[in-house]
């Protein structure tokens, strides 16, 4: 297994790094790409066109790319695609190497991030791809791809979780810290979070903290807690607790009513239990499809499902803010990104990555890989 790097400071310097890159900017016709070569079928590279960004988008030489769960999924179980084969792969930074037609805000050399989706022409599982303008941010110097690489999926999760609208695969519709009267709104008021040592959980936390919310709570091993207290957690609680024990301790800490409980774990217990520490008026935000014992169910304490994707027309606006607020947040350190551990062998090395999040083996950190190393 390879080690994990520190991510808080680029792995080289993005100039130079840059200079090499344009230096080999000659766009080739064709790339490698790993994809699900049949449903339910096995990952393969294989070679395609690099498609030709149209007016309002991009074309990016992708350098890192990052792993979901969802992604072991969709290979395992044959869900989310109906076209094979299938490129995966939804979390891109990289160098803008062309621009379409009407591109104002990105330039041929642009160090970038955005978030992909799972259709072959938007797929991160290879060394080129477009994206819409609009979504795109741009990378400040002290943060490296490899870091950039961790952001699209999990901040998706937590920006739509958060402030999404308050329907399904949507979110608690609170206000989020970068419009007029966000910033620290939320003051006083006590937060509680499953699963706070999650990538997702991770970014959670520091848009609470951004929101303002105090107390924040946050389930984790206890080895895990210095890092949580770091981002701004004020409370680590052992996640291994009862759920009677956890419900004691969170009143121990705070007799203010939590109206906001955001669980990244979203397992039948954690559900439960975030269900029964909910206060009456409040909204618990859960990953998954919904396991709550059903006589529990109260039409005062809504569950919302959410569903992290820039692409979907509901979160599309609200995803295009939270990327143009993006780099301030990067180059103040307001928002610190997950520790990685990068794949050997770049887009060949995914598989037996995604094989290892399928077990359970990764955790507190990103998985990360590099397509320009892929090769047959």
């Amino acid at each position: 297994m390879a080690a994990k790097n520190d991510t808080h400071t680029p792995t080289s310097s993005p100039s130079a790094r840059l200079r090499t890159l344009m230096s080999q900017s000659n766009i080739p016709a064709q790339q490698y790409a790993l994809a699900v070569l049949a449903k339910q079928g096995e990952w393969g590279v294989i070679v395609v066109d690099v498609d030709k960004p149209a007016p309002g988008e991009v074309l990016v030489r992708i350098e890192s790319t990052g792993l979901n769960p969802l992604e072991w999924k969709v290979q395992t179980y044959g869900v989310q695609v109906t076209h094979y084969p299938a490129i995966l792969g939804a979390d891109p930074a990289g160098v803008v190497v062309e621009v379409g037609e009407g591109v104002s805000n990105l330039a041929v050399g642009d160090r970038v991030v955005f978030q992909g989706t799972y259709t072959n022409r938007l797929a991160a599982y290879k060394q080129y791809t477009v994206a819409s303008a609009e979504t795109v941010a741009k990378l400040p110097d002290n943060v490296s791809f490899d870091q950039a690489a961790t952001i699209p999926i999990v901040a998706g999760a937590s920006w739509a979780g958060l402030y999404g609208k308050k329907q399904q695969l949507g979110g608690a519709q609170l206000t989020p810290p970068w419009e007029e009267g966000g910033l620290g709104k939320y003051a006083g008021q006590p937060f509680l979070l499953f699963g706070g040592a999650s990538s997702v959980g991770q970014i959670v936390i520091q848009l609470a903290k951004l929101s303002g919310f105090s107390p924040i709570i946050a389930t984790a091993s206890p080895h895990n807690a210095e890092l949580l207290k770091s981002l701004g957690a004020t409370h680590v609680v052992d996640r291994n607790l009862t759920a009677d024990k956890l419900i004691e301790t969170v009143k121990q800490i705070t007799s203010e009513p939590i109206q906001i409980v955001y669980d990244s774990i979203s397992q039948k217990a954690t559900q439960n239990a975030g269900y029964d520490i909910l206060a009456p008026g409040g909204t618990l935000i859960i990953t998954t499809p919904r396991t709550i014992d059903e006589e529990k169910i109260t039409e005062d304490k809504p569950v919302i499902r959410t569903y992290g994707s820039l692409h979907r027309e509901q979160n599309r606006e609200l995803g295009i803010q939270f990327y143009r607020h993006l780099p301030k947040y990067l180059e103040s350190g307001a928002l610190k990104l997950p520790s990685v551990e990068i794949l050997p062998n770049g887009l060949n090395g995914i598989p037996q990555g995604l094989e290892r999040l399928k077990k359970g083996q990764v955790s507190g950190y990103k998985l990360i890989a590099r397509p320009q190393e892929a090769t047959l």
